[in-house]
């Protein structure tokens, strides 16, 4: 079995040609720039075609540039097409010279810049060459008689890993209040530990040391992080609570009663719950203020994820149906019965959006395209029904069932695999929680027995987006403030939680026709599903409204009624004839009479007569 390749792993020492480039040009002439840049350029023409390919990517940048390269292109044909027509000959001649004069200092500063950039491209592609960035670092076997599913964390542990990563397997052994939950933060620094049984703990993955302990003593259902490691929320026996990483309690939620599952959402400040009332409650974390709360009318609910894609909450409930809202929605966005006859257990979706996991009490998980809301497969479980499923920052899908885990690989979201990529057993421990910890090969489980951490190489994402707020584990308390001002100046509307974000400041079509065709087809596709809503009632069942033991007889005579045979026959000839009969007795009757008395007789005192 070859070595597993992990992100943790330490990185080999810098070569010289990963040099700093601002160590290259810093009190350079502009000569010796221009020198520099021109032997770059011959040095990267003289490269192979693939090597050449990978520093040109680097050096012009990735497909997220190409809107701000539009726009300068935008703006450069704006300056050679400007619109002159208002200006004096004078105006004119003035706008040309400047547009020709040179300004020596810009393009010094230009020509460093572009030094710059080869420079670094040049170091980018060298370090892609020894950390392999392009590759995720699964296990590889190397005959075809080795299968990764056997491979041990005590195998790895022992012959694979380095100290530094085999440090994170292990086992915590804590029985007196599980079974227990674990979280972990957007860094993947801090682990949240949250016993039913009423203990709560933080503990801080580097150093593995406890950061904070309390116990609430009473029952803990759910917990977990806000928007940094600093603060969590604690949903127990009847509120849920608000508390420091210290264990101080800083708020109680009033509002939200007997909460089973809870969801925060970093980009809206907003603090998702669902308990057995079955009402979805938005808190917005920053000004304390409850945004919105929905009924979902579907009975108890704990099982409760968010799409990292569009922040759209997905919700699995116990008749086997999962419905996603969103806080600017009082009815549900979508609803799909995913598993007929048997409740939703644990909910998962990937990064990208697409794709999202379900488990059922039927013991099977099923794989759902959000795209087309349909199913794509599917995989059985052993051992009992899947209590969770999470998926890892680069698509390794988890799965906790009864006391095993089972990993598959990414490519098992869109094609179903034959084997797992690895499995861990956990003798006599009923998984509760399974969670991948961000930026780290690591996976950890909440058992009934207390927690363990094991290592699925390739699970972890190997690298950070400085941009993004609260995913850098190493910061310090000067940055942490700076990145809570910024996230709370960048925070989003709830109002912007829709299935599709990319339409929410999109351009309208410049055309009056386009747009008005689009109106047309919106009326069109509502037109269409009212029909369809029609015909559908139409063709609805006829409903039960008999009572008692007689209810099937009726029901059979009503079927039999239209049904014409000889039997029918006779009692409609019979009935004729009695009417006949009646018809002549009563004309007999009145030809006794007096026939202008009868005539006076009002209508309703004949029949006494």
């Amino acid at each position: 079995m070859s070595k597993s390749i992990s992100q943790s792993d330490e990185a080999p020492p810098p070569s010289k040609k990963t040099k700093m480039a601002s160590d290259l040009t810093l009190g350079a002439t502009h000569n010796q720039i221009l020198e520099q840049r021109k032997s770059l350029k011959k040095q990267i023409h003289s490269l192979p075609r693939d090597q050449k390919s990978k520093v040109l990517s680097h050096f012009h940048g990735s497909e997220r540039t190409d809107m701000s390269k539009q726009r300068l292109r935008n703006l450069r044909e704006d300056d050679k097409h400007q619109d002159t027509s208002n200006m004096s000959d004078i105006q004119r001649h003035t706008l040309d010279k400047r547009k020709r004069r040179q300004n020596p200092a810009l393009q010094r500063q230009m020509h460093r810049r572009e030094t710059k950039r080869l420079q670094n491209a040049v170091a980018a592609a060298d370090a892609e060459e020894i950390l392999h960035t392009h590759t995720t670092g699964l296990v590889e076997v190397e005959t075809d008689m080795e299968r990764t599913l056997q491979l041990t964390q005590q195998q790895l542990k022992n012959d694979h890993l380095q100290e530094g990563v085999a440090r994170n397997i292990f086992d915590l052994e804590l029985k007196e209040y599980s079974p227990y939950k674990l979280r972990y933060d957007r860094s993947g620094r801090f682990s949240l530990l949250a016993g039913a049984a009423g203990h709560v703990s933080i503990i801080d993955q580097h150093s593995l040391a406890l950061t904070s302990e309390f116990f609430v003593n009473e029952t803990v259902r759910d917990a977990c992080f806000l928007h940094n490691g600093s603060m969590m929320a604690v949903a127990q026996e009847k509120n849920v609570f608000v508390y420091d990483d210290k264990g101080v309690e800083i708020h109680r939620m009033d509002g939200h009663r007997r909460v089973m599952g809870m969801e925060f959402l970093p980009y809206h400040w907003l603090l998702a719950t669902i308990g057995h009332s079955g009402q979805l409650q938005y808190q917005d974390t920053s000004t304390g203020a409850l945004v919105s709360q929905h009924r979902t009318k579907m009975g108890p609910c704990g099982v409760i994820r968010q799409n990292p894609f569009n922040s759209v909450v997905h919700l699995g409930h116990t008749n086997g149906t999962v419905t996603l809202w969103s806080p600017s929605s009082s009815e549900y966005l979508v609803k799909l019965l995913c598993h007929k006859g048997s409740p939703v257990t644990s909910l998962a979706m990937d990064r990208s959006g697409r794709y999202m996991v379900t488990g059922g009490g039927d013991s099977k998980v099923k794989v759902w395209d959000l795209r087309m809301y349909k199913e794509v497969h599917s995989y059985n479980t052993y051992g009992g029904a899947p209590t969770c499923v999470d998926i890892s920052q680069t698509g390794i899908l988890g799965i906790g069932h009864g006391c095993h885990t089972t990993f598959w690989r990414p490519e098992a979201l869109r094609l179903k695999m034959k084997e797992p990529y690895m499995k861990h057993q956990l003798s006599g421990k009923g998984v509760e929680s399974l969670r991948f910890r961000p930026f780290e090969d690591v996976c950890g489980i909440g058992h009934t027995m207390g927690i363990s951490s094991i290592v699925i190489p390739g699970s972890g994402e190997p690298n950070l987006d400085s941009m993004e707020h609260f995913t850098n584990p190493y910061m310090d308390n000067k940055q942490r403030r700076e990145a809570e001002v910024r996230s709370l100046l960048e925070k989003l509307s709830p109002e912007m939680i829709a299935l599709d974000p990319d339409a929410i400041g999109s351009v309208e079509e410049s055309n009056l026709i386009q747009r008005r065709q689009r109106m047309r087809d919106v009326a069109e596709e509502a037109d269409a599903r009212k029909v369809e809503e029609m015909e559908a009632l139409k063709n609805k069942k006829e409903k039960k409204r008999m009572r008692g033991r007689s209810k099937i007889a009726k029901k059979l005579a009503r079927k039999h009624k239209n049904i014409i045979d000889d039997n029918m026959l006779k009692l409609k000839e019979l009935r004729e004839k009695e009417k006949a009969e009646r018809e002549a007795e009563r004309a007999g009757v009145g030809g006794d009479g007096d026939s202008d008395a009868d005539d006076e007789t009002p209508s309703a005192l004949k029949r006494f007569f």
